[in-house]
């Protein structure tokens, strides 16, 4: 039995780019417009660029929108690394920008591990963003100096453990159990978005099977230790109005089981000058999934 797909509104585009020794690709959707600022869309962990798709049809609007793949997901090329370093996606960042717009701010709109890159980026470059949107970027629990040592052995017997191939995601037999995997992961995503989406989140190599289109270094740890003083800090230096939107389903507690709690959060993201809330009623961390009409309204809404 064929399952339903998912037909898509706007169409994007899709092209390479050479950004630092690596081929990423970015897909665009709408026409460039050197009168108005892009929407710049960054994804998530294990996610990728075409996932932005069922909120781009729901917008009342066209909009000139850049979603790139970050480096290790997608279609962007994989680097010759066995880990990667947070600071590169911050770069990655600067120079995509330099690419499409030169000096022009742009409205920048990340989810959860974008929404975190996101709201680093517009401390650190405050000049090149005209709104920020973050949409479940949590970052991490803060961590302790007396920690650091702990995190360097594990740091490095994952790096062990990724060289035995103890890391290597799972791969599918076919598109259909790729599909049934992201309804798994999240039961409010309707099995034809699953299936169109499945296309784009996983490859088919020549034997067949069907690969996530992430590499596994990803899940190794990062070897430095998360600083809240010093993210507070940077979030104190953004110029743009913020919006900070939260699903109605607290994902972060459901994490880290107390560790690292949603009014933590809430605490840390107040160190935004210009900060306003949102809250994306049922609907869970997958919110642009769950709820794209919703979230498309509030944008617009917000960004226009």
């Amino acid at each position: 039995m064929i399952e339903a797909m998912y037909r898509i509104q706007r169409n994007s585009r899709s092209e390479f780019v050479p950004i630092r020794q690596l081929q990423y690709h970015v897909r665009q959707w709408g026409t460039p417009s050197k009168n108005a600022a892009p929407w710049v869309m960054v994804h998530g962990w294990m996610d990728v660029s075409a996932s932005f798709q069922f909120v781009i049809d729901a917008m009342a609007q066209d909009h000139w929108v850049i979603a790139p793949d970050w480096r290790g997901f997608g279609l962007t090329e994989t680097p010759h690394a066995d880990n990667y370093w947070f600071a590169d996606y911050l770069a990655d960042l600067d120079f995509l920008l330099d690419h499409y717009v030169g000096d022009q701010p742009v409205h920048l709109i990340g989810h959860s591990m974008g929404g975190h890159i996101a709201t680093l980026y517009a401390g650190t470059r405050p000049e090149r963003i005209a709104k920020l949107v973050n949409l479940e970027g949590f970052g991490m629990p803060n961590a302790r100096p007396a920690q650091a040592a702990s995190r360097y052995a594990k740091w490095m017997d994952e790096l062990k453990a990724f060289e035995r191939g103890d890391l290597n995601l799972k791969s599918y037999d076919n598109l259909e159990s790729v599909a049934q995997r992201l309804i798994k992961t999240n039961p409010r995503l309707g099995s034809d978005k699953a299936h169109w989406l499945a296309q784009h989140w996983a490859r088919q190599d020549a034997q067949g099977q069907w690969h996530i289109l992430g590499h596994a270094a990803h899940k190794i740890i990062n070897a430095q230790l998360f600083r809240l003083d010093e993210v507070q800090s940077i979030y104190e230096r953004i110029t743009a109005p913020t919006l900070c939107v939260v699903a109605q389903d607290d994902s972060l507690t459901q994490w880290w089981k107390g560790k690292y709690t949603l009014d933590e959060f809430k605490q840390r993201i107040a160190s935004v000058p210009q900060l306003s809330h949102a809250v994306v009623q049922d609907a869970g961390h997958m919110l642009h999934h769950d709820q794209p009409q919703k979230l498309a309204e509030m944008l617009e809404k917000f960004i226009l």
